[in-house]
């Protein structure tokens, strides 16, 4: 069922000027499943004058009329759940269960922006002299350009597209070449549903020389960006030079405090869940497990049960609890933060090795002990590996949850108020979740500070990021 992924241009599915194709590979059989078209040079500018032209179209669309064909394309990709979540099993190797749970969590996405595209409301601001009005006024802020990763093909993409198209703009999405097809679906649900050509453009192919492109256009008047720090800083540096306004969801390192007074059956039942979803591969991850010594060995019993209990195979087969993770070249970067860990005096007390010699597959592993100077305490892992270190107090877990430059997620379990205000008021992370997990909504803030990004992809905050303020002062005479 994986067809070849053509270019969306204009309000057509088109191949690469040049015919050039992209291989797209199954990490669960490392075989070739399909291709898609790679862009060049003058795909790119019909893209641009694409998004341009959709642009005068859509902003001059009412936002009722937006809304209503934005929740006409979340139907679709609902009624479409089984097929797409399919494509992405196959090209990115998630169980099917966590691939749907992702489609149909995107047409929620799409459905709460719909309804904010009807309330981005200006304001009248109280005039000093009679018959004099002042009114503020929400503008979209023009064509866009989004460059999403692989990790949630659909979920990456949608936070970006919908929050744009809810504000008026149009856009260029730079979807993940490795995951190429689920994103292309959620595209073509827009296409069917009515959106008007040029509002809405898809190109894949080296993604450094599309963004060097891009960014700097004249036509481009904002990026999002989902992915790595170090390009992220890359590709923030560009749009500076040029001031356009950027959104970044950058790299985490997130912490999991355990205090001896939490539910200790619930704490490592929800982050041995949230940690080895997708494969470890989430930005959100918990990474760093800080659990007080009182409870400290029963924590890691309950969680090495939890992650042994995990059934690691194909996405596409009955049963399965993990995929492989999404590319060939995860499996040494894991295994090197591994051995340099237990080279350093860390417990290997769960998995650390490749599953079989066909497909990406790697056990749940779980480290503990693990000394602070271990590169995996320090570098985003990107996989299954669990880290769990004990802590004696307060002060001394909020400093290490604040140790590394990152600050995108937190998670904590504790039932004294005190010790939950102190977490909520001194953890220096974009979000936090206390007690049950609870990011990722389409109606709260999703983004970091510090080295993982500014700005936020989610809640009534993600629309402000693609309207400028325009102030009006107008006197009656």
């Amino acid at each position: 069922m994986y067809k070849d992924v053509q270019l969306f241009i204009n309000g057509r599915w088109t191949a690469s000027v040049s015919d050039r194709t992209i291989p797209v590979i199954n990490p669960a059989t490392e075989e070739i499943i399909g291709h898609i078209a790679h862009a060049n040079k003058q795909d790119l500018d019909a893209a641009l004058a694409s998004a341009q032209k959709g642009f005068e179209t859509w902003r001059n669309t009412s936002a009722f009329e937006r809304s209503k064909i934005m929740r006409k394309a979340a139907n679709i990709l609902r009624e479409r759940a089984d097929e797409v979540a399919m494509l992405m099993t196959l090209e990115q190797g998630k169980p099917l269960a966590e691939a749907k749970m992702e489609t149909l969590g995107a047409a929620d996405t799409i459905d709460w922006f719909a309804e904010e595209a009807r309330r981005t409301y200006g304001r009248l601001v109280p005039a000093r002299v009679p018959n004099a009005y002042q009114m503020v006024i929400k503008e979209p802020v023009g064509p866009v350009a989004a460059f999403t990763p692989w990790n949630f093909p659909l979920n990456q993409v949608v936070r970006k597209l919908s929050a744009a198209l809810a504000a008026g703009c149009s856009i260029i999405v730079k979807a993940p070449e490795e995951t190429p097809a689920s994103p292309a679906e959620l595209i073509r649900a827009f296409a069917d549903a009515g959106i008007p050509e040029g509002v809405v453009n898809l190109v894949y192919g080296v993604p450094s020389e599309i963004s060097e492109y891009l960014i700097p256009h004249p036509v481009i008047k904002k990026i999002s960006f989902t992915g790595s720090t170090p390009v992220g800083k890359q590709l923030a540096a560009l749009a500076g030079q040029y001031m356009k306004r950027a959104t970044m969801e950058l790299g985490g390192h997130a912490p999991a405090i355990v205090f001896d007074d939490a539910d200790i059956d619930t704490a490592a039942k929800q982050l041995a869940a949230a940690k080895f979803r997708n494969a470890g591969q989430v930005c959100v991850a918990p990474t760093r497990f800080m659990v007080q010594k009182k409870v400290f060995d029963a924590f890691v019993d309950k969680f090495i049960t939890a992650a042994s209990q995990l059934k690691v195979g194909d996405g596409t087969a009955a049963g399965t609890t993990m995929g492989p993770v999404a590319n060939k070249r995860r499996i040494p970067a894991l295994e090197a933060l591994i051995s340099d860990a237990v080279d350093q005096g860390a417990q290997l007390r769960l998995g650390g090795k490749r599953v079989g010699d066909k497909g990406y597959f790697f056990e749940p592993t779980v480290l503990t002990n693990v000394p602070l100077s271990a590169r995996a305490m320090n570098e985003e892992p990107f996989g299954p590996l669990a880290l769990i270190n004990s802590f004696d107090t307060l002060d001394e877990v909020i400093a290490e949850a604040n140790r590394l430059p990152f600050g995108l997620a937190a998670y904590a379990y504790a039932k004294s108020a005190q010790t939950k205000h102190a977490l909520s008021s001194r953890v220096e992370s974009g979000m936090i979740t206390i007690n049950h997990l609870g990011l990722a909504l389409p109606e709260v803030p999703f983004g970091g500070i510090k080295d993982s990004g500014y700005g936020s992809e989610g809640g009534t905050e993600a629309i402000e990021a693609y309207v400028n303020t325009k102030f009006v002062s107008q006197l009656d005479v």
